[in-house]
């Protein structure tokens, strides 16, 4: 028997974000209150990149996010079989013009 106390969520998701956008690089600060998550899409042999989506969260969320990408991931392994995790070659220092992550 369903829960009757369940409160149901309706979320409406538009057609230019259902698009999605392509990252190949994330990257990851935080202050004592918030996680902010920088996704970025990296073209070869284009020395700049463009922050392409900022995603701010709580620590909370950033944990819930952290246990559902794992829980995901092993899901996905077991359907298609292991994901490799290629050596990358160091990325070469990068400069931001935004500040550090502060409250």
């Amino acid at each position: 028997m369903e829960d009757q106390n369940q409160q149901q969520i309706n979320i409406e998701l538009p057609e230019d974000i259902a698009e999605g956008t392509y990252s190949n690089l994330a990257i990851i600060s935080h202050s004592h209150s918030e996680f902010v998550v920088d996704f970025v899409c990296m073209v070869p042999n284009v020395p700049r990149a463009k922050v392409k989506s900022r995603i701010i969260l709580t620590p909370e969320h950033a944990k819930r996010l952290l246990g559902a990408l794992n829980d995901n991931i092993k899901r996905f392994e077991q359907q298609y079989g292991t994901i490799n995790n290629h050596e990358q070659p160091p990325f070469p220092p990068m400069n931001f013009s935004t500040p550090k992550a502060q409250a």
